[in-house]
């Protein structure tokens, strides 16, 4: 190939590293702080498992600067809700069941895009470029289209991108797309994305909701270019999502907890419970006095939540939980205070 001198230069768009460390740039913004931040984010689910409730509670708090999953501020913002599967009568009645009697200012519907998504959702961003908008399309089934050529995964990664590139031209701003999963249980969570690995690759992030049918305790699977990737335990009651306990710390906990008491009876799964408290770990003859419990029984069910990997014994005569750092790491949260509860139950009893 013969190089043109008096053609564009192809390294006009190169910068040097030295140049890149040297530079204020902004930081990420966030929906949900440390769940899901600007761009293109990707919430997928099995049908009838409650998406369209998560997306318009998120709809409901990001609009009013409230909480979302009832527990993580957040900062308000103007949020179009692209509901293509409901009418104005099911979202309203939605909004009544979640406690919405009185509409949010700047939360906005629209159950038909008759301009098409692309020019209905790139004029919403800029009317609004300079609030950090938000815009949720609900399905993508419903705009996406069918496609019969040879290469799925281009076609697939071609239409999440051309959304993808609707809010990097605004930044700050937030677009959530609701799918499907693929049928059947995927070891791994990207897997279950139906559709190819184009859809997953073109998204910031990923969000994956896994719940059993008649079941309110789920958990929401994060994977991200700009959060951190974790797991967070949530419950669905009468609408609302919200996280179990008081931060994504504690549902993060919530989610370990639930994984090493999973198929137990009430004895182990109460003492591989009250292990998880303690990631400093727990000595044989305290735990006993916590359980009320006779010391051979103690010793006894530790030996076993040991040898079945619901607990560790790092050294002898000392029991900690699996993971034993101290806290799930989670972007905007303090450090939680030293677990200091054992300590000062110990040290009142060696006083006594």
């Amino acid at each position: 190939m013969t190089y043109d001198p008096t053609a564009p230069d192809p390294l006009d768009a190169a910068f040097s590293a030295d140049w890149l460390t040297r530079q204020e740039l902004p930081s990420v913004e966030y929906v949900v702080p440390g769940v899901i931040p600007e761009g293109l984010t990707l919430l997928v689910a099995p049908p009838k498992i409650g998406k369209s409730w998560m997306v318009l509670g998120l709809g409901v708090s990001a609009a009013t600067g409230g909480k979302a999953f009832g527990s993580v501020q957040v900062s308000p913002r103007p949020v179009l809700y692209l509901a293509l599967e409901d009418g104005a009568r099911r979202l309203q009645s939605r909004l009544r069941t979640i406690g919405v009697t009185v509409g949010p200012h700047g939360l906005y519907f629209m159950t038909e895009v008759p301009a098409g998504p692309i020019a209905t959702i790139a004029a919403f961003l800029e009317r609004h470029a300079e609030r950090k908008p938000l815009v949720i399309l609900d399905t993508l089934g419903k705009v996406r289209g069918t496609y019969g050529g040879n290469d799925a995964y281009g076609n697939d990664y071609s239409q999440m991108s051309a959304l993808k590139n609707l809010v990097d031209a605004v930044p700050g701003s937030s677009l959530i797309v609701v799918h499907h999963t693929n049928k059947g249980d995927k070891s791994d969570f990207l897997d279950s994305v139906s559709g190819t690995q184009g859809l997953a690759g073109a998204a910031d992030s990923i969000l994956l909701i896994r719940r059993d049918r008649q079941n309110e305790s789920s958990t929401l699977h994060v994977t991200s270019r700009d959060a951190m990737e974790g797991q967070y335990a949530l419950t669905l009651t009468e609408g609302k999502w919200t996280l179990e306990g008081s931060s994504l710390r504690q549902a993060a906990e919530a989610v370990r907890l639930r994984e090493v008491t999973e198929g137990v009876g009430d004895d182990m799964g109460e003492l591989v419970a009250l292990v998880s408290k303690y990631p400093e770990g727990m000595k044989p003859k305290d735990l006993a006095e916590l359980l009320h419990w006779e010391d051979s029984k103690t010793r006894l069910y530790l030996r076993r939540a040991c040898e079945s990997g619901r607990i560790a014994n790092p050294k002898r005569g000392l029991y900690t939980p699996v993971t034993t750092e101290t806290s799930v790491t989670i972007p905007f949260e303090e450090a939680p205070e030293s677990i200091s509860s054992y300590e000062s139950y110990t040290h009142t009893r060696e006083a006594s």
